[in-house]
């Protein structure tokens, strides 16, 4: 396995795929292709359809799963796109699918893409895909006030968010904040002393993440329509890494879980409602310790599953 990314909870994500002979399955968020490379050579018989808008993530996969030629296709695009690229591919229904919302271990790791709060002198960049324009730094630089302290309660879940953002004003009328470390240091200034370690900036930089590349934005419609996507039978795998996306899966495959609303003094069904799916795993499942001891990014994954059960 490269060391470009580690997949979390591999075995899990195959297993509950549970993977049939001549399926196509769907994996949105490829990363390095790990998960990929599992679903391929989980069974000789299934094709993978993958996406993801990083370009260095789609060359490291091909190199990867290179051979499996023939029985996979890759396509730079956001999995939000799904419907188009599996029209593109002539795919009508799919076995099953998988999102891996996690950033991956490469972008972390890679200084120069700026998504860290350890990353120095690197540029304030945080872009999944690097054919937009639009950078954390314009979010620092150019966001009143009031829409930085949103964006850091909202997407970070940050308590200090008025003393943060109120500080990043201040700083970026003496000059352009351009650098993680710059960052990091107004945040370390913001918070009060006896929290300031290593990491308390991580929530600052996982909010500006998220708003930089849209991450929430349609995440409810498009796992509520890929699911609807799959054949009956078919399963649904998401796995998460901080709260506001789990909130957001484990609400849709509720939803989908959940048949007839109507008041039980209803004689009959007047909603109409049926119950599309059911959940194969009723609370996430997390990474086992021997996992979380090998790769620490592994600990606050969750992963839920579901199996559709209608046409």
């Amino acid at each position: 396995m490269s060391d470009y990314h580690q997949p979390i909870m591999l075995r899990e994500v195959v297993e509950g795929l549970a993977l049939k002979d001549g399926g196509i399955y769907f994996d949105g968020t490829l990363g390095g292709g790990g998960h990929s490379l599992g679903i391929l050579s989980g069974n000789p018989t299934v094709k993978l359809i993958a996406t993801d808008k990083d370009d260095e993530a789609i060359a490291e996969a091909g190199r990867k799963l290179s051979p499996y030629e023939g029985r996979f296709k890759l396509h730079r695009t956001d999995f939000k796109n799904f419907e188009e690229v599996l029209d593109s591919e002539g795919v009508d229904k799919l076995d099953g699918y998988l999102l891996d919302l996690g950033i991956s271990s490469h972008q972390i790791d890679d200084e120069s893409r700026g998504f860290a709060y350890r990353n120095g002198n690197a540029p304030l960049d945080m872009r999944m895909d690097r054919r937009k324009e639009f950078t954390a730094k314009d979010v620092v630089n150019g966001y009143p006030e009031e829409e930085i302290k949103r964006i850091l309660r909202e997407y970070g879940e940050e308590q200090y968010a008025p003393s943060i953002a109120r500080n990043i004003i201040r700083e970026r009328e003496k000059h352009e904040i351009i650098t993680c470390k710059e960052l990091e240091e107004i945040v370390e200034r913001s918070v009060p002393a006896k929290y300031r370690f290593s990491a308390c900036a991580r929530k600052t930089f996982q909010a500006i993440r998220i708003e930089v590349n849209g991450e929430l934005d349609g995440l409810k419609e498009c796992v509520t329509a890929l699911t609807r996507r799959l054949k009956k039978g078919g399963r649904a795998c998401v796995m998460t890494f901080h709260s506001l996306e789990d909130r957001i899966v484990k609400q849709v495959f509720r939803d989908l879980s959940t048949a007839c609303t109507c008041p039980k003094e209803f004689p009959v069904c007047v909603c109409g409602r049926k119950q599309e799916i059911e959940l194969i795993t009723r609370k996430p499942l997390t990474a086992s310790e021997e996992e979380i001891q090998n790769n620490s990014r592994s600990k606050s994954a969750k992963l839920r599953i579901a199996e559709k059960i209608i046409e």
